[in-house]
């Protein structure tokens, strides 16, 4: 990880400082403060979660600081509920977003993505084993069916659409939709699979079961200001950076392949 943080510095070092008379307004601000802010939830592991000392960890984390380290700026991670994050972006409150967001036609016309940095795809947790072997959401379409998801997400609007006769139970974040579940106050939580896999090792005698096959493919990367042209052509070298050195898979070993940082959660 070392080495991969020096060869992202030296190419920092290669190009234009931050600060020119080309910069636009969020690249500005970034360099005449020193500071880059990022928000995340801190409630979404691997990707981003508050540890027992209260600290936000996670691969979204991590990366964050790589590309702030390589700007030569202190990083602010900036908590706020998931709903709220592309407003913030949109309002100036943050200059970039890493939360697990899917980049999508509607988030699209709002903000730009760079990456992905991560595939993922939607996945449910459950107790029974019959829904666990479901082949599409067309079979868990009725009201009966009480399903659990974030709030402001893709999985929420997966429901809306794709499942409109069940019984949507929107969840400010992934901690209360698993209690609801095992609680047997929801029948299903829908996330992205690393959600739904991570939850799963977490309670292993609470006989949940996990779907075989994802329902969705989808690409997580880095949301931007559509109207820093400058800034989001930088966070595009310094991921490709990332990713051509190897930097970017150890990163994704580490929060996906090892279950070693689960020691830190509450």
């Amino acid at each position: 990880m070392r080495f991969v943080l020096r060869s992202v510095l030296l190419l920092a070092l290669a190009m234009l400082p931050l600060s020119n008379s080309w910069a636009g307004e969020v690249l500005d601000r970034i360099a005449k403060t020193n500071t880059l802010r990022v928000g995340m939830t801190g409630s979404q592991p691997p990707f981003n979660v508050t540890n027992r000392d209260g600290q936000i960890i996670g691969m979204e984390v991590d990366l964050a600081n790589v590309l702030a380290s390589a700007m030569g700026v202190e990083l602010d991670i900036v908590e706020m509920p998931f709903g709220d994050l592309l407003t913030s972006l949109e309002k100036g409150k943050v200059d970039l977003v890493m939360s697990q967001v899917t980049a999508t036609l509607e988030r699209n016309r709002r903000v730009a993505f760079v990456g992905p940095y991560y595939i993922s795809g939607k996945s449910l947790l459950t107790k029974s084993s019959t829904l666990a072997a479901i082949q599409s959401a067309s079979e868990i379409n009725k009201p009966s069916m009480r399903i659990a998801t974030l709030q402001g997400s893709t999985g929420e609007n997966f429901v809306v659409k794709r499942m409109p006769e069940a019984t949507l139970v929107p969840t400010k974040d992934y901690a209360v939709a698993v209690n609801l579940l095992l609680n047997d106050e929801v029948d299903v939580f829908l996330a992205d699979g690393p959600i739904i896999k991570l939850t799963a090792m977490r309670y292993p005698n609470a006989g949940l079961a996990v779907l075989d096959k994802p329902l969705t493919i989808e690409p997580i990367g880095i949301a931007v200001s559509p109207n820093d042209p400058l800034l989001l052509n930088l966070v595009e070298n310094y991921l490709g950076a990332l990713e051509g050195s190897g930097g970017l898979d150890a990163l994704l070993k580490k929060w996906f392949e090892s279950a070693g940082w689960l020691t830190q959660l509450p």
